[in-house]
């Protein structure tokens, strides 16, 4: 929750005049679910107005209305709106920056990232899940007589899953770090990065209802973080009609990028999906990617034909270098005849690489396209 600079900061978003929102906040005082909800949720009462939790944590009004906008949280004005959990939350940031852990501009990163990713959660949890799960089982039943013991039982599970998750996520995150080569590749690194984008979808939107709209785009992100996910990448990020992922090496990224051309082509309720992959140095930051490569990527989405994977000249260099694909069939034709001569076997490949025509793209200059897909007998 938070405070502009003079503490003059407000509980809901200001009125037209600059003066807190008060009303909003007022109603929420006065009904006494909601005060009920955010305490069972909070597990404390409204205690301290941002003055008082900014001087109870030892902490300048300063840092902690960065804080608190790091975390997304809206103003409360002066309003006695914040708990016990609010104080130790700035305590904690603020210890790990005197005890030299983080500076205070990564801290305040850190409260941002996990701001960002736990409001987008919480807003799936109330849209998609507990809305549907608080509807009256029965006749005559309000929602509020459903909603308080539903999330008093659910709270605890959800908690302890969430915790786990990211302890799970955190350890996967860590050994690639630790895997790194060097401390520039922890946040510059070679990585295949790919969009996949549903073709047509502006006219779908003109088509469908928006509920069925809302159901193709969650059946399509779903599909895909579950491909990603099974195959070794990442998945950064969805955009509705576009999911763009991560792999740490060429071979993870064509096999994602062909099973979700497969998986989608076997779905009749799916629009056509094309899909762009370029392979090469990135940065990240709080969990996205950033750079030339990435922009490419997406160039190559936008030129790829229907059903079909487009990728740049270093991601073929790199499934040659590794052995993922030939050269050509006909080097892999003369390497199969090599060794069948020899009575070895012969080198498998997975993939195979089709050159496309050179084009210029937009603030990339020259490209050369290649069309990726399956060679035979592979799966």
């Amino acid at each position: 929750m938070t405070v502009d600079d003079t503490g003059s900061g407000t509980g809901v978003p200001p009125a037209p005049d600059g003066e807190p929102g008060r009303d909003a906040h007022a109603e929420f005082e006065e009904n006494p679910l909601a005060l009920r909800l955010e305490q069972l949720i909070l597990g404390a009462e409204r205690r301290y107005t941002p003055f008082q939790a900014a001087r109870s944590a030892g902490v300048s009004m300063e840092l902690a209305s960065r804080f608190w906008r790091a975390m997304g949280f809206a103003d409360i004005g002066q309003a006695r709106a914040l708990t016990e959990a609010d104080v130790l939350a700035l305590r904690r940031l603020a210890g790990l920056v005197e005890a030299g852990l983080l500076s205070e501009a990564m801290a305040v990163q850190v409260a941002r990232s996990t701001g960002q990713t736990t409001a987008r959660l919480a807003e799936w949890q109330i849209d998609s899940f507990l809305e549907g799960l608080t509807e009256p089982p029965e006749p005559g039943m309000t929602r509020t007589e459903v909603t308080y013991p539903l999330v008093e039982l659910l709270l605890p599970e959800l908690e302890e899953f969430l915790v786990y998750v990211w302890r799970r996520q955190l350890a996967a995150a860590t050994g690639r770090v630790v895997q790194a080569a060097d401390d520039e590749e922890m946040v510059d690194r070679r990585l295949a990065v790919g969009f996949a984008d549903l073709v047509g979808f502006t006219r779908l939107t003109r088509r469908m209802e928006e509920e069925e709209l809302g159901e193709l785009v969650e059946a399509f992100e779903t599909t895909a973080a579950d491909l990603v996910a099974a195959h070794g990448g990442r998945l950064i990020k969805t955009l509705g009609d576009e999911v763009l992922f991560a792999a740490d090496d060429a071979g993870t990224a064509a096999e994602i990028a062909l099973r979700l051309i497969e998986t989608m082509a076997n779905d009749e309720t799916m629009p056509e999906l094309r899909v762009g992959i370029a392979f090469g140095t990135v940065t990240t930051r709080m969990g996205d990617v950033f750079g030339t490569t990435v922009n490419l990527a997406s160039r190559l989405t936008s030129i790829a034909p229907r059903d079909a994977v487009l990728v740049d000249h270093d991601f073929a260099e790199e499934l040659i270098r590794t052995g993922e694909a030939p050269a050509s069939e006909t080097e892999a034709a003369e390497a199969a005849a090599a060794a069948e001569k020899e009575g070895k076997e012969p080198p498998t490949h997975r993939f195979a690489l089709q050159p496309m025509w050179q084009r210029p793209v937009r603030g990339l200059g020259v490209i050369e396209p290649w069309l990726l897909t399956r060679r035979d007998g592979s799966s």
